[in-house]
């Protein structure tokens, strides 16, 4: 069995419709090393006025409801982690032909980037076992959780057959 304490931060909307099997993919402006980590829900988007804005329409309630994650004693609940299968250089120009496989407006992802290319990491994504309430270290994009996590392949969120129609649909846009 497999110990983790690495976590990736997103926010928690994100990583609900990851969980929920709305969102296969993360664009980034960086590559990654990792190959597995803990979701991490974070809030500090939720602070801004018109963080709504920033997701599409259709996806508006569904944001609204998973907006905070539960909370218990400064520690938030982590019910997700999730294996990279596979991370791609695209072109900004070209970002818009995964519009499919997000929750975020067009908008939202051109206004992150400020160069001509952009990380498309394809992502697997597990329930765990039982849902735990952890602290982070800092760090922006990654950070560590305040205890050794087991991981069990066992949940996947999107089922084997799908997944493998998804990443190839993915891989060849």
């Amino acid at each position: 069995m497999t110990m983790i304490t690495k976590c990736l931060n997103d926010w928690n909307a994100t990583i609900e419709a990851m969980g929920h099997g709305e969102q296969s993919i993360l664009l980034r402006k960086t590559s990654t090393t990792q190959k597995e980590f803990l979701l991490y829900p974070t809030v500090s988007y939720a602070n801004n006025e018109d963080y709504l804005n920033s997701f599409k329409r259709e996806y508006v309630d569904f944001v609204k409801e998973y907006t905070y994650p539960l909370q218990e004693d400064g520690k938030y609940e982590v019910k997700y982690y999730a294996t990279v299968e596979k991370v791609n250089k695209v072109s900004t120009s070209r970002i818009g032909k995964y519009n499919n496989y997000h929750i975020w407006t067009k908008r939202h992802v051109s206004s992150y980037f400020d160069s001509s290319h952009a990380n498309l990491w394809i992502l697997r994504v597990y329930r765990l076992d039982e849902p735990l309430f952890l602290k982070r270290t800092r760090g922006m994009v990654f950070a560590n959780v305040n205890k050794k996590v087991e991981l069990d392949y066992k949940n996947p969120v999107i089922p084997d057959d799908e997944f493998m129609l998804l990443n190839e649909e993915i891989l060849n846009r």
